[in-house]
């Protein structure tokens, strides 16, 4: 069993076209042996977002602060602390930062070969 502090992982830039602004955590992947989820948190700054995007599988995710902007292909829905989605594989998303009260957070897993 493992158990760590989320602070204690460190907070790196995302280095994807189209990121602003955003941090990665990766939580539990593949450098700590897990074989089949990763579980990171995306830290997005004021006006930070993710790029707007699509890959081979799914992923679910839990909005844990602030107000983001959940953008598809048929626009942008609001979601809220306590909110989950479940993006289906191929399905063009972004999760913007709405919040003017600083950084937003989500929880998202994918399965651990995708995890770099």
């Amino acid at each position: 069993m493992l158990i760590k502090k989320i602070d204690d992982v460190a907070a790196v830039p995302v280095e994807m076209e189209g990121a602003k602004d955003v941090k990665i955590r990766v939580l539990f992947g593949p450098k700590d042996g897990s074989p089949t989820f990763a579980m990171r948190i995306f830290e997005l700054d004021k006006s930070g977002h993710t790029p707007f995007h699509r890959h081979p599988f799914e992923h679910q995710v839990m909005v844990l602060q602030g107000d983001i902007g959940l953008v598809s292909e048929d626009g942008q829905i609001p979601i809220k602390p306590g909110d989950v989605v479940m993006v289906m594989p191929g399905e063009k998303h972004q999760f913007r930062n709405l919040s003017d009260k600083g950084p937003a957070k989500i929880m998202c897993m994918i399965p651990v070969e995708y995890q770099k």
